[in-house]
């Protein structure tokens, strides 16, 4: 395949994942309306893990299993069980469009953590992002604007979660495979979902239609992931940031579509700017180092 059909090809993989993110952020929101929060993310990450394992167990093997940094792989993997959790929680309580926006301050925050962690400068261009980025979460957050102050801070606390396991993803990839991280990612979320259910009590238990939902959150959610990495393994990630975006104009609609619910202008504004700090970071980033696979 030509350059242009590849780059093309990584960035239908990205539509389409996002697409799917959007699905599962929407129907995370219906559920977590009707049920705890530690059944739903229970049944979604052990679901996770049977398909993450179906898929490359056949083709992997025991070397999915071998870490070199374990204690590092397992704390990855409970940053993004507690990120689960705050998004879940945010989205009970807040619009998916407003929800989905703030967390891409990630981006941001990543580029900012980069310097004390990863030792790496940061630029104008990165405090112009750094600006940009948080302007626009005060801009939907605002005073008077609607939105819960408990449910923005959950989403903020994602974002900063979001932010551990990327910094650790970029640490982890120097020695452990990405195939092995997906599978320790999923099993880490499953054993500590189905440890905290008979722990803080299941809640009301679904119905056959409501459990099959939380299965397809949990096969949406994989889906998607396993279409991300494979787009990164096509295109370069400066290539495909834009087009991450699409998540919150999906989740946008599906907002409005499902639960009536529709930013306002200064809404639309400050995911706008979230957007505009997250590619000014994405540019940045490219040109300090090779793009490579997320």
């Amino acid at each position: 395949m030509d350059r242009e059909g590849t780059l093309l090809k990584g960035a239908v993989l990205v539509i389409a994942a996002t697409f799917l993110f959007a699905l599962a952020d929407a129907l995370g929101k219906h559920l977590a309306a009707l049920y705890t929060t530690m059944l739903i993310l229970a049944a979604r990450y052990t679901v996770n893990l049977a398909l993450v394992a179906a898929v490359m167990v056949p083709r992997h093997g025991a070397a999915l299993w071998r870490t070199r940094r374990t204690g590092l792989v397992i704390l990855r993997g409970l940053c993004l069980a507690m990120a689960s959790i705050t998004m879940l929680l945010a989205l009970r309580i807040m619009p998916v469009a407003e929800t989905v926006a703030i967390i891409y301050i990630t981006p941001v925050l990543l580029m900012l953590a980069s310097g004390p962690v990863l030792g790496e400068r940061v630029s104008t261009a990165g405090w112009v992002a750094a600006a940009l980025g948080f302007s626009g979460v005060l801009l939907i957050a605002r005073p008077g604007g609607g939105l819960d102050p408990w449910g923005v801070a959950l989403a903020l606390a994602n974002a900063t979660l979001a932010t551990g396991y990327h910094l650790l993803t970029r640490i982890l990839t120097r020695t452990e495979t990405t195939m092995a991280l997906m599978v320790h990612t999923a099993l880490v979320g499953a054993v500590v979902f189905l440890m905290l259910v008979p722990l803080l009590g299941a809640g009301p238990l679904p119905g056959p239609v409501d459990a099959a939902l939380m299965l397809a959150l949990g096969a949406l959610a994989t889906l998607g992931h396993l279409m991300f990495t494979s787009a990164y393994r096509e295109a370069p990630a400066a290539v495909l940031a834009p087009v991450n975006y699409l998540h919150v104009a999906f989740a946008t609609v599906l907002g409005w579509l499902v639960f009536g619910q529709l930013p306002d202008l200064y809404g639309f504004a400050g995911m706008g700017a979230i957007a505009a700090a997250g590619l000014l970071a994405a540019w940045k980033a490219a040109r300090v180092r090779p793009s490579g696979p997320a």
